[in-house]
């Protein structure tokens, strides 16, 4: 099978990543008595390298470590073939229409649903054209992209 690019593009961009405890925008917001207040405007996405339409922002953690709390934004019309993520994580859509596929089913999740995923569920993901797609995600160990039918079983 053709190597995916995906998954690839997530470690590129995790490994070349070098996010504190506290990811950037976090330090530009409001701590105070254990808070952590991010305006939107103070949010700081990256371009995933490799992966034109993807977009990372993270907020709390480090997904390259550990549990931790980030944005993607997907543009619309993105699509990642069928993957799965070691780590248990849930989100919410934040804006545009997400549609996941999962055991051969699809269903579309606009503004204000959430999803959770738990033992490595295969799914496939899209952002619908005509709007980007943002999640809101909660990733409760390190951040990975597993993409399946990769023959050697690496993650990505």
């Amino acid at each position: 099978m053709k190597k995916n690019t995906f998954g690839v593009a997530f470690v590129v961009l995790l490994g070349l990543s070098s996010f504190t405890s506290r990811a950037p925008a976090a330090d530009k917001g409001a701590k105070a008595s254990g808070a952590i207040l991010i305006p939107a405007a103070d949010v700081k996405w990256s371009d995933v390298p490799g992966m034109t339409g993807l977009q990372i922002a993270p907020v709390d953690g480090d997904p390259s470590k550990g549990p931790s709390h980030f944005f993607l934004k997907f543009a619309g019309g993105f699509a990642a073939p069928l993957h799965h993520h070691s780590a248990n994580h849930s989100g919410t859509v934040v804006t545009g229409t997400l549609a996941l596929t999962v055991d051969g089913k699809e269903q579309k999740l606009p503004p204000g649903s959430f999803f959770a995923f738990t033992g490595k569920t295969k799914h496939a993901t899209r952002c619908e054209a005509g709007a980007d797609c943002v999640l809101s995600m909660d990733v409760r160990g390190k951040w990975d992209v597993v993409m399946e039918g990769d023959k050697g079983g690496g993650k990505k």
